[in-house]
């Protein structure tokens, strides 16, 4: 093996890939990453055997095609450390990899190509093409209600559904829920499909040109996402998400329309004297004001009052008050719509005119 390559080429594909390396591992080989010379383009493959991510880069000079493995972050952090603008020189001397830049010359330990695992073959049952930017948008709206090492495992991810045009995705951790959907250009089956975790973050990291398109590839067990410079595999969680429909506050009869600005400001200064462990907030309503207490086992006190748009009866609730702030902080519009049922029941959050997003905050009790 043997090739030339810019230290600014191999970065942008050699971060992305080292993204799906798990740090701790059984085996020796996935600390690795898998590097394939072809006739013009270098090929890296990074995994856990739960996320596969596989990038591209172009390169030159006198080439030598070949296959090893090479150490993942020692090599990330070499790149890294050049300087911006570098010319690299690659070669495979027996099972050490030699790296030259100017003159600096780094000798790494290869393992075998050979041994390094395949992810599954791929079959597609569903295939569609959507905006990178759309897809973005659906991921960070909902992906801070994912659980984090729940039990319960199918809440350690993401739901994607499709039905007709449409596509949604839904998280939860039990105590709260984000729904977001977006219509696509293809009318699709109906599916469910749970992305986990890691999945989800790692598939988010491939988003960074919005008006470019993504292929979205879901197959029976494993999804994959391809852009014209890296390829995305992941596992599916093998489990059945709760019926979401069922968690979606129904009746609600009291709305209050907030600034979304002047509430999540007002909500940031009273959490500063909440309890530190439960992060309680109380929430009084009467008609035009919303008052926010908070308080602590210091008896220390937070009092805040903002103007709303509220007509109905007296009401008081508790909420956490970092799940609330997690919801203003991914809502887009100005105002912000809130339907309560009762002092008991769990509240509905949404953008005050655009529907594409919906957040249910279970109360507390206080």
């Amino acid at each position: 093996m043997k090739f030339s390559i810019d230290r600014d080429a191999l970065l942008k594909p050699l971060q992305l890939v080292c993204g799906a390396v798990e740090r701790r591992h059984n085996l020796p080989i996935l600390a690795n990453l898998l590097i394939e010379v072809s006739e013009d383009s270098l090929k890296m493959t990074g995994t856990d055997l739960e996320v596969e991510l596989v990038g591209h880069a172009a390169i030159y000079g006198e080439i030598q095609v070949g296959r090893t493995t090479v150490p993942a972050k020692k090599l990330l952090d070499i790149v890294k450390s050049l300087p911006d603008q570098s010319a690299l020189k690659i070669e495979q001397q027996d099972n050490r990899w030699l790296l030259r830049s100017g003159r600096s010359r780094f000798t790494l330990a290869t393992l075998p190509a050979e041994d390094y695992p395949n992810v599954e073959a791929f079959e597609a049952e569903i295939e569609f093409s959507i905006k990178q930017g759309v897809l973005k948008s659906i991921i960070d709206s909902t992906q801070f209600s994912m659980a984090n090492q729940d039990v319960r495992y199918y809440l350690n991810g993401l739901l994607f559904e499709t039905e007709g045009n449409v596509l949604k995705a839904i998280a939860t951790d039990g105590h709260r829920l984000a729904l977001s959907h977006r219509q696509v250009e293809t009318t699709l089956p109906e599916k469910q499909v749970i992305v986990p975790r890691k999945g989800v973050i790692e598939m988010s990291r491939l988003l960074d040109t919005d008006d470019a398109d993504i292929t979205i590839s879901i197959g029976d067990s494993a999804i994959r996402a391809t852009t014209h410079a890296a390829v995305f595999t992941s596992k599916l969680v093998d489990g059945r998400f709760p019926d979401y429909r069922r968690v979606l506050p129904k009746g609600g009869d009291k709305i209050v329309v907030a600034s979304r600005n002047h509430f999540k400001q007002a909500l940031t200064r009273a959490s500063i004297l909440s309890n530190e462990k439960f992060r309680g907030v109380r929430i009084q309503l009467e008609p035009g004001l919303l008052r926010i207490t908070a308080n602590n086992p210091e008896q220390e006190e937070a009092e805040e009052i903002i103007d709303v748009e509220y007509d109905s009866e007296n009401l008081e609730i508790g909420f956490n008050v970092s799940y609330l702030l997690d919801v203003l902080n991914n809502l887009a519009s100005d105002d912000v719509r809130i339907t309560l049922i009762d002092g008991n029941s769990s509240a509905l959050i949404e953008n005050h005119k655009e529907e594409d997003s919906m957040y249910v905050v279970m109360p507390m009790r206080l």
